[in-house]
């Protein structure tokens, strides 16, 4: 007989369902724990930031409202999963690249209709019509974009979603073109690999992080 899902499921659902509340208590119930998650990697950049659970708080709810939306098997990896989303989210407040983001959540507060299963294999899947497939896929890789190091980040927007050319990246960045050209295509590989990651249903398992099962 299989256990029945932990609380974390369950909210998750409800949230995905419409249920306000059930964001609200998921969030509180996390935050401390996101909280020292985020605040021990980001140390002094977040504590300069003055009230670092506001700051964090605001963060969860800006990524469970805007981003792709997930269910996880398991509160373990949910909070992994949250809790690098929330900390290279606060990383990006630091530069245009925040201030962008929050511009397009306000204007496309749910990226996709889809909710990502992450700890089922994508084989098990039915899929659904060719449309609501590509908006599936899209919302897989905007997802495993939300997992990269903030300069694979901002090179792959610029480039794949903005379509700028590689000079006007650069510019952007305030990198040589060559160099531009590189960190793209070194950039790919680690997207495709966090991608495969997550299909594949391997995040939070425990492979890439340290222990994170307490309260």
């Amino acid at each position: 007989m299989s256990s029945p899902p932990d609380e974390t499921v369950i909210l998750l659902r409800q949230w995905h369902a419409g249920d306000r509340q059930a964001l609200e208590h998921l969030v509180a119930r996390e935050l401390p724990w996101i909280r020292n998650y985020v605040h021990g990697r980001l140390g002094q950049l977040l504590r300069a930031r003055g009230d670092t659970e506001d700051y964090v708080q605001e963060a969860m709810l800006r990524v469970l409202c805007y981003g792709p939306r997930f269910a996880t098997g398991s509160r373990r990896a949910f909070r992994r999963l949250l809790g690098r989303i929330v900390e290279n989210s606060l990383r990006d407040q630091a530069d245009w690249h925040g201030a962008e983001r929050r511009a397009l959540a306000k204007e496309r507060p749910v990226p996709s209709d889809s909710v990502l299963h992450l700890d089922r294999p994508q084989e098990s899947v039915t899929r659904p019509s060719e449309a609501l497939a590509r908006k599936e896929q899209e919302a897989w890789v905007a997802l495993a974009l939300e997992l990269l190091d903030p300069d694979d980040r901002q090179v792959i927007r610029l480039r794949q979603w903005e379509g700028l050319p590689f000079a006007d990246v650069a510019a952007r960045l305030g990198l040589p073109e060559d160099t531009a050209r590189m960190r793209f295509r070194r950039a790919l590989p680690r997207l495709a690999r966090k991608l495969e990651q997550l299909q594949s249903g391997a995040f939070g398992d425990g492979g890439d992080d340290e222990s994170d099962d307490g309260d």
